[in-house]
């Protein structure tokens, strides 16, 4: 049976997922430190094992995934500056500019500038980009190829498609790796960077509308 899962993604890889440009994503197969191990299953469709025991995939085919991005959720003010309940909206900071200045927080203080909450705090219910996960497997990080890394949305920079010229200079293996070590903290370079080729979980994926997900049970 299908579940609905979290993930997230940060404003530039959001922009690539809408623009359909990103169809797959690769997210670390975290094992203790010093310890590896080896795929189980078809492609590591069981899990990994490790000295530890095995680690199951964070998601299966058929699962749902509901994209955490930065938002902020906010109310329009009246006359009075107070806020209008049936005014409220959901904003999005990969794709949305708030429209006003003045902020109420939640204990009623007015600030004069609007932060963008981060993603990891994101409801469910201000989702508005669902998933549906069509693959999943287990490789080294290294093992992408040109098409793998155009799926990871590395043809995208800054809200377009790279140029000609930049195509020219760079493969598109060679900008994933710039985007994922971008990714990884610094402290974890070493077992998680590019150079350190650990095995991930490549989970490709495709949209899926939130209405027809509730009515046809997908």
């Amino acid at each position: 049976m299908s579940r609905e899962l979290p993930i997230l993604f940060n404003a530039e890889m959001v922009r690539a997922i809408l623009d359909g440009m990103k169809t797959c994503t690769r997210r670390v197969v975290k094992l203790p430190k010093s310890m590896s191990g080896r795929p189980v299953g078809k492609n590591g469709d069981i899990g990994f094992m490790y000295p530890g025991g095995i680690k199951r995939p964070p998601c299966h085919q058929g699962d749902i995934l509901y994209v955490r991005e930065t938002w902020q959720f906010l109310y329009e003010l009246d006359g009075n500056e107070q806020p209008i309940e049936e005014a409220g909206k959901y904003y999005y900071a990969a794709t949305d500019i708030i429209p006003f200045n003045i902020y109420v927080d939640e204990n009623g203080v007015k600030r004069d500038y609007v932060p963008w909450k981060p993603s990891i705090h994101m409801p469910k219910e201000a989702a508005r980009i669902w998933l549906k996960v069509t693959d999943i497997r287990v490789e080294r990080l290294q093992e992408i190829t040109e098409d793998g890394a155009k799926a990871e949305g590395a043809n995208w920079k800054n809200g377009k498609n790279v140029g000609w010229e930049e195509k020219m200079r760079h493969t598109a293996i060679e900008r994933f790796a710039e985007i994922w070590e971008s990714t990884i903290k610094k402290s974890d370079i070493d077992r998680y960077g590019w150079e350190a080729n650990p095995w991930v979980w490549v989970i490709e994926f495709e949209r899926c509308d939130k209405e027809r997900r509730v009515v046809d049970g997908r």
